[in-house]
């Protein structure tokens, strides 16, 4: 219970620090722009009622899942076949590095352009924005798998699905796992992103329409409502990369010897 208690000072620590020097530092802001913190938290309750919340996050949330989880469908998919095929790798590397390299929210008029303004587009444009980290370090994890073992399933006459679900997969998974986290991250952004142009609804559209509106304490409470839900999915990923890598983390301590 100790350890426990011990990760989650450590976790909240520097959280909690931070926002009690925020709030005797803005104490006395007469600021229009920039409201005291105890302002902020007065206003949170009355502003994210469960009515706003079921209409502008629920819809963010949605968007940023089903974006996220195509992002991860295709960069895997995709990353295994160029990382498994050393000629096609060849072919397309100059392509990836020449994409990788526009910034995915330079993309977004013009993914509105040809797609127009609904939800379509706005999970199109956290796909886009996501599956770079999934697709390239998918590749490096499929190159990076250890030849032995590649020989030991060659000679066992170990092929297809079992091959891959039981040595490529398992093998790239750590370095599929960090382009997962970074992909969320980015997903994020690019929600917010596509959510600032022709939406009605939405977390990024609800910040702009109360800077708009000049509601600036309402505008930094919707700030603090993205920092919450990212918060939240990290620690929800962080669950899951523990059961999925379980075997990972233990054979790395292993092999520290604890």
């Amino acid at each position: 219970m100790s350890l426990v208690l011990r990760r989650v000072a450590l976790a909240l620590g520097l959280p909690v620090v931070l926002l009690v020097i925020w709030w005797f530092a803005s104490a006395g802001s007469k600021s229009f722009y920039q409201p005291p913190l105890s302002t902020i938290v007065e206003v949170f309750p009355s502003t994210w009622t469960p009515d706003r919340i079921f209409a502008d996050v629920v819809p963010s949330v949605l968007r940023l899942l089903t974006g996220y989880f195509i992002a991860l469908f295709v960069g895997i998919a995709l990353g295994v076949l160029i990382g498994a095929n050393r000629r096609l790798r060849a072919l397309l590397e100059p392509i990836l590095e020449f994409l990788r390299a526009i910034p995915p929210p330079v993309l977004v008029p013009i993914l509105i352009l040809v797609a127009g303004l609904g939800d379509p587009t706005k999970v199109l444009v956290i796909v886009v924005g996501g599956v770079w980290p999934v697709l390239l370090n998918t590749v490096e994890g499929v190159r990076g798998v250890d030849e032995v073992l590649a020989d030991t399933c060659r000679s066992y006459r170990i092929g297809g699905w079992l091959r891959m679900r039981t040595f490529i997969l398992r093998a790239a998974s750590p370095q599929i796992v960090v382009g997962a986290r970074q992909a969320l991250s980015i997903s994020i952004i690019m929600m917010v992103i596509g959510e600032l142009l022709g939406a009605t609804n939405g977390l990024g559209y609800t910040v702009v329409e109360f800077q708009r509106g000049f509601q600036i304490p309402e505008m930094w409470s919707g700030v603090f409502v993205l920092g919450l839900l990212g918060v939240l999915l990290s620690l929800a990923f962080t669950v899951v990369e523990r059961r999925v890598l379980s075997w990972y983390h233990g054979a790395r301590a292993a092999s520290r010897g604890l």
